[in-house]
């Protein structure tokens, strides 16, 4: 059997009422036929929706396949235990160019009682942003359930919600329950739990493309939503050059970003699990014992859990998410 290298996948793009056309013009991605583009799904085993392999002898396998014929080698031992079959994470980059509705997503819990697979709780890591951008992370008080079907009632639910302002380089850690919303301006890269699941709390009262209002889900939503208040909901964190900072640590996946100007040698001998490049600046060579790769901004990279060694040699000064299931 040939020796597991790093994939690259073909993106799946999502046309959305709310979406823009940054995925073209800022990563450079050419979605085709789309008037918008919302959302690239660019590493995906959601059911229905697989990411493609584009390069080297596995192209044009889907990600799931790959994970059942080369298991805990892929994903490591511990990840295919835990999730068998199914790669356990979805990476999108998504352009926000109106206000995507007011959303929340289910635990693990809730989503086993509902037989919908696995919760969904996320992340965010801000591209870009434009002067007036912001988001929705939240609620700005303590809140319960009456309050808050009073003021989805008499649409003011902006009343008690927490908006923040949006700077490039932010980021926002969304746990499931958390009620949220992306604003107009906001370029990103999201990571997530291999989950489609989002109940549609308000949509601001638009309609689509065939004069209609699109879906509510008011009742679903109710058992799901966290009303706690949280003094901060951006996370703070440090941004050593050529150094691994950490952004998110949870027990769904552990997000660190490194900036580089000069190369960065990693060893993950320890890990026991895959480990995803998301190029948010810049471009490197990514190397390995067989061979290398280059990886643009816009660009993502599965590496296998059997690959120890890396080193990342940017071109130019670059920037890189680095994902891994702890």
């Amino acid at each position: 059997m040939n020796s597991l290298y790093p994939l690259k996948f073909k993106p799946i793009f999502k046309d959305k009422i709310w979406g823009g056309q940054k995925i073209k013009s800022s990563l450079k991605m050419d979605f085709g036929d789309l008037p918008n583009c919302g959302e690239a799904w660019m590493m995906s085993g959601v059911e229905g929706n697989p990411t493609i392999v584009e390069n080297g002898f596995l192209a044009g396998n889907e990600l799931n396949e790959i994970v059942e014929v080369y298991m805990g080698e892929l994903v490591g031992d511990k990840v295919f235990d835990q999730f068998g079959n199914e790669f356990p994470l979805l990476i999108k980059f998504i352009d926000s160019n109106d206000w995507l509705s007011i959303q929340v997503h289910p635990d693990d819990f809730l989503a086993r009682k509902r037989n919908i697979g696995f919760g969904k709780t996320e992340m965010w890591y801000m591209l870009d942003a434009t002067d007036d951008a912001e988001l929705i992370a939240g609620f700005n008080k303590k809140t319960d359930k009456d309050e808050y079907l009073q003021h989805l009632e008499n649409k003011t639910l902006k009343e008690i919600l927490n908006f923040e302002k949006v700077e490039k380089g932010d980021v926002f850690y969304i746990p499931a329950g958390r009620v949220h919303a992306l604003g107009p301006g906001c370029l990103l890269a999201e990571i997530q739990q291999t989950s489609d699941t989002t109940y549609r709390i308000y949509d601001w009262d638009r309609i689509d493309a065939a004069g209609m209002f699109r879906e509510l889900h008011t009742e679903e939503a109710l058992d799901a939503i966290d009303f706690e208040f949280h003094e901060s909901y951006k996370t703070e964190y440090e941004n050593k050059l050529n150094e691994t900072n950490n952004l998110v640590e949870s027990q769904y996946f552990t997000t660190r970003i490194i900036n580089l100007d000069e190369p960065v040698l990693k060893n993950y001998a320890a890990l026991d699990s895959f480990v995803i490049y998301i190029a948010t600046e810049g471009e490197v060579n990514i190397k390995w014992e067989g061979g290398e790769v280059q990886l643009v901004k816009g660009e993502t990279l599965l590496v296998p859990a059997t690959i120890n060694n890396i080193a990342i040699e940017p071109i130019v000064k670059s920037s890189l998410l680095e994902i891994y299931i702890p």
